[in-house]
């Protein structure tokens, strides 16, 4: 298995290939303090350079010139008027300029939520968001849903490069020996409220994982733990990543079965070895008293496509998290679950559930009129439309519809189907998301095959971050080979007061903030019963 990981490792340069990331430029609320307007012009095309200029009312200048025979030399000329500074930025691969070359300037790019930012360079995925389409490693999210299997495309995320049969075959043993629970780790997960929310019991194990291996812990072996490793030979680093992607990707199901089977108060099966990643999964969550208990093959490929389909999407709020995390070179489990903790927020892994209530509100197709009515009036969200990326149809949420018709062949239509069908014809030919592009995504079907498959809505981001952890550590590994990462420090722009003098509190005033009467928002039962007043 050395061989296979170190053959199929990233290099160093593989990050100077960038694919669909835009240009990072200053935005005007970032440079009131300058008073700063910025005007667009474009000159028209001839067999010179072209220049493309912006100018401010104070003077600033941005020019960009470009020659169609020496691209390399393409740049950005930036003059402050304040200062009459000039400096040039080279604008790289992928239409990126790097945003610490306006420190000469005095100057900080203000981007609250990463809306024109690229944090890092990868090769993982690749989006086009104008032409609706999704890549792992440079293969079409399509293909690989229809003709992979998830340990396939996980070893394709981490490694770069499809398996052999003997790799996979290899990869699969590797991760399967690895799904059984140390008992402490089952005694753990037992002492959870028998309500606690499984994402919460999910999330918490995974941290816990991490104080069963103290050798995997820069924290405790030294922070260059994953790039030198204990010893000499440079494959002991492979290694030791890959044991805990073994560990990760074997254990994870077994933690949210156990999670799912502690909320309805049955006792935990144990993983078998005969079974596929999937399989398995639905083995340990469904399996009762029987002994020779396999779950339906048409509903374990069923999953095993949504879980291809969310292994991995470029820079969302989790993976950035988990970057964020393994610039400090935390442990992976750590990072892992603090990963999971962005998951959890209802903006990123709880869209599913919000999709069902909409429809459950909207009731019946009969209803879907007035609530696109309320919808252009602002009165309510259209719930499972739009994305952040994609300006046309979620490829994968035609693989999601797709996915629901098999599952509803075995186990009947979901009564909201036909809502859902409806509402998205409708919207799809109305004006007013067509102008807006407003087109359904993953979350739209998502939702209603988990139904379908007997799942609770608050185990929907649990069934988010199973697969979501292979792309994540694919990110891991990658940030782990990429030369120019250093710990995540963002700027900030200080709105606070300048300078104040610290007064004793028998003389201060009482303090005037929205703030103030959070002490007496609250008063418990036994509070009442202890107090003098």
């Amino acid at each position: 298995m050395s061989e296979l990981i170190s053959s199929s490792s990233s290099k160093a340069s593989s990050f100077r290939r960038m694919m669909n990331i835009k240009q990072h430029l200053i935005p005007s609320d970032a440079l009131n303090h300058h008073g700063i307007s910025i005007e667009n012009h474009q000159t028209a095309a001839t067999t010179n350079p072209t220049t493309a200029s912006v100018s401010s009312s104070i003077g600033s200048s941005f020019q960009q010139q470009q020659t169609s025979t020496t691209p390399e030399k393409r740049y950005l000329e930036v003059k402050d008027s304040k200062t009459g500074k000039v400096i040039k930025i080279n604008v790289e691969e992928g239409d990126a300029i790097k945003s610490v070359a306006f420190e000469s300037l005095n100057l900080v790019c203000l981007d609250p939520g990463f809306l024109n930012t690229a944090i890092a360079r990868s090769s993982i995925s690749y989006i086009d968001g104008e032409k609706g389409i999704l890549r792992y490693r440079g293969y079409d999210i399509e293909e690989l849903a229809e003709k992979s299997s998830f340990l396939e495309v996980a070893f394709l995320l981490i490694n770069g490069e499809l398996p052999d049969r003997n790799q996979l075959s290899l990869w699969e043993d590797r991760v399967t020996k690895h799904s059984y629970l140390h008992e402490n780790m089952v005694t753990l997960l037992k002492q959870f409220r028998y309500d606690a929310h499984p994402m919460g019991m999910v999330i918490s194990s995974i941290a816990a994982l991490g104080t069963f291996y103290e050798d995997a812990n820069p924290a405790l072996k030294g922070a260059d733990l994953y790039l030198k490793g204990e010893g000499k030979e440079p494959i002991r680093v492979d290694q030791l990543r890959f044991k805990q992607i073994y560990r990760l990707l074997g254990k994870l199901p077994t933690i949210a079965a156990c999670a799912y089977r502690h909320r309805i108060g049955k006792p935990y099966n144990n993983p078998v070895n005969n079974l596929n990643y999937t399989g398995n999964f639905l083995y340990m969550l469904d399996r009762l008293s029987e002994t020779n208990y396999h779950p339906n093959p048409v509903l374990a490929r069923a999953l095993e496509k949504l879980w291809i389909i969310h292994a991995e999407h470029e820079m969302n709020c989790s993976t950035a998290a988990m970057r964020h995390l393994s610039s400090s070179r935390v442990d992976p489990y750590t990072a892992i679950a603090g990963a999971g903790g962005a998951l959890y927020g209802p903006l990123h892994g709880g869209a599913c559930e919000a999709v069902l209530h909409m429809l459950d509100e909207i009731g019946s197709k009969e209803n879907i009129p007035k609530f696109i009515e309320d919808v252009k009036n602002r009165k309510k969200k259209l719930m499972g439309f739009g994305h952040r990326i994609y300006r046309s149809y979620d490829p994968r949420a035609k693989i999601v519809k797709q996915v629901a018709d098999e599952v509803f062949e075995i186990l009947g239509k979901e009564p909201m189907i036909e809502i859902a069908i409806e509402l998205e014809r409708i919207a799809l030919n109305d004006p007013y998301f067509k102008e807006r592009k407003l087109y359904p995504n993953v979350d739209f079907y998502s939702g209603l095959v988990y139904k379908a498959l007997g799942f609770p809505t608050d185990y929907y981001p649990v069934l988010f971050l199973i697969p979501r952890v292979a792309g994540w550590l694919a990110h891991w590994i990658e940030s782990l080979e990429d030369p120019d990462v250093k710990i995540f420090r963002p700027k900030q722009v200080y709105t606070g007061i300048e300078h104040r003098k610290y007064i004793p509190v028998n003389h201060r005033k009482p303090a005037q903030t929205k703030n103030a009467t959070a002490l007496k928002s609250f008063i418990s039962p036994m509070s009442k019963r202890r107090s003098n007043e």
